[in-house]
């Protein structure tokens, strides 16, 4: 019986059954996004203490202003 990800080849008395796997990661890499606190207007932020980006009631579009430090 093949699975998905073989090939079995048949000649006479000899069965030979080839595994096909692919090697490294599989596509690219995604962001890690906590949004877990997110609110309504939340903007995206990398916050480096954590190394991930955020979105959350510290930085929404209300709190950004003109001169502001964001």
């Amino acid at each position: 019986m093949s699975s998905p990800n073989s090939v079995t080849v048949s000649q006479v008395s000899d069965v030979t059954t080839v595994e096909v796997t692919t090697v490294g990661p599989q596509g690219p890499k995604g962001i890690d996004l906590d949004e877990t606190s997110k609110v309504d207007g939340s903007v995206v932020y990398y916050d480096s203490s954590s190394a991930k980006f955020k979105a959350d009631a510290t930085t929404t579009k209300l709190t950004l202003v003109d001169g502001g430090n964001f």
